[in-house]
């Protein structure tokens, strides 16, 4: 399952979120970024149960985080 994640933060804790992030299995590319959110990531994990476990668990957990938005890719 191939989707993107949007994650803002607080500031100064995007370089720690973005070093924890890039070590996890199933992300394939991370970037920090510049406007309303600091980190994008593009994920590919096997199951929607995965997705739900990556995104609560491994991003909303990490101190500083404030919002995602999750984009399931349709195609």
């Amino acid at each position: 399952m191939l989707a993107y994640i949007l994650a803002s933060f607080s500031p100064g804790t995007e370089r720690d979120a973005f070093d924890k992030l890039s070590e996890i299995n199933g992300v394939k590319d991370i970037n920090v970024i510049f406007g309303e959110w600091d980190i994008i990531m593009k994920v590919d994990l096997e199951s929607p149960q995965a997705l739900e476990k990556f995104v609560i668990d491994d991003v909303r957990s990490l101190e500083g985080n404030k919002l995602t938005s999750t984009m399931i890719v349709a195609k």
